[in-house]
């Protein structure tokens, strides 16, 4: 059994410029710990593969084609493959999120 802890992991740099901690990295799916600080966002982008973000702690604003939605914790958000999403931060505390892609991308995403 292999076990990772987010509070172990490194955060990497980003287009976003935002904290994000690889967790799980395979062949066939990668997982990553994403905190979204207030005032902080994404910048709008496509990815070649599905991406399902799962809100772990916090309120943000999410955007994946052309529909926008506040979203809170234990919410899943769907994100297929080649569609444009992002993230906003615009509450008082951070945003934290489980980033899962299925299967791991062979490309890089796609900024506008």
């Amino acid at each position: 059994m292999k076990i990772i802890k987010n509070s172990d992991s490194t955060a990497f740099d980003n287009h976003h410029g935002v904290d994000v901690r690889k967790l799980y990295d395979t062949k066939h799916a990668m997982a990553s710990h994403m905190t979204i600080s207030p005032g902080q966002s994404l910048k709008r982008h496509t990815t070649p593969v599905d991406v399902f973000f799962y809100v772990l702690e916090g309120e943000g604003v999410v955007e994946v084609g052309d529909e926008r939605e506040t979203v809170g914790a234990d919410t899943i958000i769907d994100s297929p493959a080649d569609i444009p999403h992002c993230w906003f931060n615009e509450s008082t505390a951070p945003l934290r999120i489980l980033i899962v892609k299925v299967p791991r991308p062979t490309k890089p995403s796609k900024f506008e």
